[in-house]
């Protein structure tokens, strides 16, 4: 899940990271007052979940309240991504010297949170990676202990030279990692963390994702997610019970088990096909989880085909049989569907289909060698 930039700024607050006052608003007049509050030039930010805000114009540096009124009428409703804009956050514009970027994301490899520093902050760190990447330092902290002083400090002596300035950056990247780990997030990072001439260390943007699997022990983290930046498909089968992620294909996969939707995935491509997502409906034996992945498959515009591949073992075929039938009856489809149904009632699953003039095959390859190709004439 993730979360905006005003939002993670809040969590970072609370675990004590120098983060400058901000408001967020949803009108115009209500930017204006706040930027009167400040006083002085405030930075008017688009909230999205999306990157690249500034480069589409969703940042701007406003040096009066009329300006800030302003450059949010100009934002609020503009499209960044895909995403529309409905609240800024006004913050007061900084005095900057450098910029550096602090991140900690899960390291899977590394079975550990793993933090990347660079001296270049401001930018994407994938290009600074790419570029120079002896820009970089990288640490993993192990989850017995958590962040030990002398590894702070050895990254934040990777970013300055000024014992002053190591001192603050080490503290901050610190209470970093007790944001991180607190929030049960899977990445937290600071772009830019940025000196001023006065000499101090801020994080003037925050930027957060959570691991769906600690909500249900973070309900005040949870209540964070807003449903209306995020693709309506994947709302929809979240509350369904869903694992679903939109792609870029046209082939609309429905599968039971995590496993076996990945390997449809991989022979989607492997027959020169293209999925248009991952759904997993998981090993309930529900027909109206069949339902709601119909309906969620056949909202994407660039679906062409829709493939069935159903392994039944807690999952019974004939459960899953009864749903198609039950979405087709409910939902004006009009796509080819193809289905593989083999394992637990596999017979009893077939012979329903064929009885609803729908027909189904116990071959994963034939099954998905027919979608691409449906696709393609499509």
């Amino acid at each position: 899940m993730d979360i905006h930039e005003y939002q993670a700024r809040e969590r970072f607050r609370a675990a004590g990271i120098p983060v400058p006052p901000g408001r967020v608003v949803t009108t115009p007049k209500e930017a204006e007052l706040a930027a009167e509050e400040y006083g002085g030039t405030v930075v008017i930010k688009a909230q999205v979940h999306s990157g690249g805000r500034g480069k589409a114009g969703g940042v701007r540096l406003a040096e009066d309240a009329a300006e800030a009124r302003r450059y949010t009428s100009q934002i609020l409703g503009m499209d960044i991504n895909g995403f529309p804009v409905e609240k800024v956050l006004v913050t007061p514009a900084e005095d900057i010297d450098t910029e550096a970027y602090v991140g900690v994301l899960v390291d899977r490899k590394a079975q550990a949170a793993t933090f990347v520093v660079s001296a270049e902050g401001g930018v994407d760190i994938e290009e600074v990676a790419r570029t120079s990447p002896n820009s970089i330092r990288k640490l993993s902290i192990d989850p017995r202990y958590g962040m030990l002083p002398h590894q702070a400090y050895w990254l934040a002596n990777f970013l300055y030279d000024p014992p002053k300035l190591v001192s603050q950056a080490s503290k901050i990247i610190t209470q970093l990692y007790d944001a991180f780990v607190g929030s049960g997030a899977s990445m937290a990072e600071i772009n830019p963390l940025i000196t001023t001439p006065a000499g101090e260390v801020k994080a003037i943007d925050a930027k957060m994702s959570i691991d769906d699997s600690e909500l249900f022990r973070r309900p005040d983290v949870a209540k964070m997610r807003d449903t209306s930046s995020e693709p309506l498909s994947e709302t929809r089968a979240r509350e369904a019970g869903l694992s679903y992620v939109k792609l870029d294909g046209d082939v609309g996969c429905c599968v039971n088990g995590a496993g076996l939707a990945m390997a449809t995935m991989d022979l989607v491509k492997h027959y020169g096909g293209e999925p248009a997502n991952f759904l997993d409906i998981g090993g309930s034996s529900n027909p109206d989880k069949v339902v709601a992945a119909l309906e969620i498959i056949t909202s994407d515009s660039n679906v062409k085909v829709i493939l069935f591949n159903i392994f039944g073992g807690i999952t019974r075929c004939d459960d899953v049989a009864n749903g198609i039938i039950e979405a087709i009856k409910h939902i004006d489809v009009e796509l080819p569907i193809v289905i593989r149904l083999t394992g637990t009632n596999e017979d009893l699953a077939l012979q329903i289909l064929e009885d609803a003039g729908l027909s189904a095959c116990t071959s994963m390859d034939e099954v998905v060698e027919k979608a691409v190709e449906l696709a393609g004439v499509a």
